[in-house]
């Protein structure tokens, strides 16, 4: 998903409190142990999580391909293929923190990707809670910050600090929704919702000597350059600056020397030159910025370069900053001396939550050919890190648990799925019959064949994990949801202005079509809105709020009423069902777009349900809300077909239609399980009975 500029992360909020020169994480030599045998204190318990997999999918695939997918086809001959139950709603961070916590929203507070302040109506991350800092003015345009951070917005125990709270060791690495990091007796390191220095989710950056004309304005960096004599001079665009009282951003000079004849270019950052061709990735490159000049208050990053072109035009591509694992300014790990010692092992790695780069993919910065060489490189990553992780575990003395997830089935599936999608709106029959062999390693394999591919890739990973664990692990593949196709995009906040559920201001109408000349962005929470009339709107994925007297509030530095009309009880209730109706009997032609409406009071239980959407919207296959529909906006259209710009595989659906799947080489119990039962099981392996607000039951025989 593209995280808009609301979103970016205060680095973060948190650099505002770094007033002293950051301090290298301590080198020091880890020596991994050979591997233990035989008894052990803890039974050895190991999960794979393959973000995104889909149940039904990996049947084909295993029907298509059987020589290509021995590892997973003899775990289901062992323990079976089972769907394994997502989260309400079905986006990851919420599914994820069921699986971390074993409760579902009302007990963990994480409902959604964006949630949004009931006075405001703004929409904000959902993961993190912010706490503003102020600044005290100082001379020459600076300030001295105060205060200001973050915390995860996650409530309930992670189930690793419950193991460890009964000295059960634990090795857990890139858990989503785990940052800020939570420790664990073993390691702990973050994964998706991790920022990158500069962003929230990561921007990348484009040189090019040869700007498209809508660059302006774009969430990504380009930067129109100019050649002269075969050099090019610019910068990097680092993070803001929290001592400067406008809070621009601190930048690294960079120069380009391009060789025509050689076909080449040097690139020099840093004090580091880079010799690239044509179509060749860099490694991570260190990268510092210092906020007072003298390397005062520095922060350190990694940047990864890619150089696209040099004729006819020069263009140049940048990772996003990613926190530098050898010298974090945030924890990515716990112990923070955990991420130095893998990157000395394994090399520099992505840290930031979403590596795959879906945000240059999505504004065509990069082609979709580049942006699945990037996430080879990731997959590879990842690879490498599995095989440090795994000789860390079974070094261990005492046994435990081992978690390692992999992102690349998701967030490529995302991008990628039009091409294995021949009535998808924006398929290209062209490109998905063109050879892909180059990156999927396989003769004849075309980009029709790249979802297939994906889960191929994931076999070996499978295999190879397994061969170097003892006989006696047990050992689970789990997905946390599964996908399907995204082909119309529903815009709710437009359907409940022409519903008269939201009612606009005078003079304001729903957004003109984006190719307008006059078009111009309508947003619920920048005075468009009339909240005296309006009964309900729409925030977030999955997500329908009524405008309710008892928690909507009026803001107080606005000279309109906020504040919520809604009575609750009865009018609210009535209201609900009304709405939950009326899209539930929503039809596209003859395919229905919303599968069903959960009230949160019916499927969520904890002390955080008051916080939920009223209702929970779930989308049928090849239906979601835009994404302009998500963070607040109301867009021309309530029913589009999805082209471009967007993810066109998804899984912000109903629950039902994209089920995890769940593998073992153990027999599994019969019934259905869901992911909160898989939480509870992990404990059970450890003879560890789930505390109370857990809503989770035993899975493996």
């Amino acid at each position: 998903m593209r995280i808009p500029r609301w979103a970016v992360y205060p680095a973060l909020a948190v650099l505002a409190v770094f007033l002293i020169p950051a301090i290298p994480a301590r080198k020091r030599t880890v020596t991994i142990e050979a591997p233990v045998t035989g008894a052990t204190k803890f039974p050895r318990v190991v999960v794979l999580g393959i973000d995104g997999m889909d149940p039904d999918v990996l049947r084909e695939v295993i029907a298509q391909h059987p020589e290509r997918m021995t590892n997973f086809r003899r775990l289901i001959d062992e323990g079976g293929l089972h769907e394994l139950g997502t989260s309400t709603p079905p986006q990851s961070p919420v599914a994820w923190s069921n699986f971390i916590t074993g409760m579902n929203p009302g007990g963990h507070g994480i409902y959604d990707f964006i949630h949004r302040d009931p006075m405001t109506r703004e929409p904000f991350v959902a993961t993190t809670k912010l706490t503003a800092g102020s600044a005290i003015p100082f001379v020459m345009g600076y300030q001295f910050p105060i205060g200001g951070g973050s915390e995860s917005n996650r409530t309930g125990k992670p189930f690793w600090q419950i193991l460890a709270d009964h000295g059960v060791p634990a090795y857990v690495w890139r858990m989503p929704a785990n940052f800020p990091v939570e420790p664990a007796k073993g390691l702990s390191f973050s994964g998706m919702m991790t920022p990158a220095i500069d962003s929230a989710y990561g921007q990348c950056t484009l040189w090019t000597t040869d700007p498209p004309a809508d660059s302006l304005g774009r969430e990504s960096k380009i930067i129109a350059v100019r050649e002269y004599n075969g050099r090019i001079d610019s910068a990097l665009p680092g993070p803001a600056n929290p001592f400067k009282q406008d809070g621009s951003k601190e930048t690294l000079p960079l120069s380009i020397f391009v060789d025509h004849e050689a076909g080449a270019a040097t690139v020099e950052i840093a004090g580091r030159a880079l010799v690239l061709t044509p179509g060749q990735w860099s490694d991570f490159v260190r990268v510092s910025f210092s906020f007072l000049g003298g390397g005062v208050t520095k922060v350190s990053g990694t940047v990864r370069f890619h150089l696209r072109s040099i004729t006819p035009a020069v263009e140049l591509y940048a990772s996003a900053i990613n926190i530098d694992p050898l010298d974090p300014i945030e924890p990515v790990s716990a112990p923070k001396s955990a991420s130095a010692e893998v990157a000395r092992a394994i090399g520099i790695y992505y840290t930031q939550g979403m590596p795959e780069d879906v945000n240059a993919l999505k504004e065509r910065i990069i082609t979709d050919e580049e942006f699945m060489q990037q996430s080879d490189l990731v997959h590879d990553e990842g690879v490498r890190m599995l095989a440090n992780a795994t000789a860390r575990f079974t070094a261990e003395k005492d046994g435990g648990f081992l978690f390692f997830y992999f992102s690349g089935v998701d967030l490529c599936g995302h991008m990628m799925w039009r091409h294995a999608d021949p009535e998808h709106p924006a398929h290209d029959t062209a490109f998905a019959a063109a050879d892909s062999s180059s990156w999927s390693g396989r003769p004849a394999s075309t980009w029709r064949d790249v979802i297939a591919d994906l889960y191929m890739r994931m076999d070996p990973v499978v295999g190879e994990l397994r061969a170097k664990l003892p006989a006696d692990t047990t050992f689970v593949v789990m997905s946390d949801h599964g996908f399907a196709s995204y082909r119309r995009k529903f815009s709710l906040n437009t359907w409940l202005v022409e519903r008269g559920y939201l009612v606009l201001k005078p003079g304001v109408t729903k957004e003109l079509p984006a190719e307008s000349p006059e078009f111009k962005p309508v947003h619920i929470y920048t005075g468009d809105v009339d909240w005296t009339k309006t009964v309900a709107y729409g925030m977030g994925f999955n997500g329908l709020y009524l405008n309710r007297s008892d928690r909507e509030r009026d803001d107080p530095e606005t000279p309109d009423n906020e504040a919520g009309i809604v009575q609750p009880g009865r009018e609210a209730d009535a209201l609900l069902a009304r709405i939950a109706g009326e899209l539930e009997a929503l039809r596209d032609g003859d395919l229905r777009v919303v599968v069903r409406c959960d009230r949160a009071s019916t499927v969520y239980n904890g002390s955080r349900t008051a916080e939920a959407p009223d209702l929970i919207v779930g989308y049928d296959v090849n239906f979601g809300n835009s994404e302009e529909s998500s963070i607040g906006r109301i867009p021309n259209a309530v029913l589009s077909d999805n082209l471009g710009g967007t993810f066109n595989g998804s899984h912000l659906m109903a629950p039902d239609v994209v089920p995890g799947l769940l593998l073992s080489n153990r027999k599994v119990r019969s019934g259905s399980h869901s992911l909160e039962d898989l939480t509870v099981e992990i404990l059970k392996q450890y003879g560890i009975a789930p505390a109370p607000g857990l809503n989770g039951k035993p899975v493996l025989e």
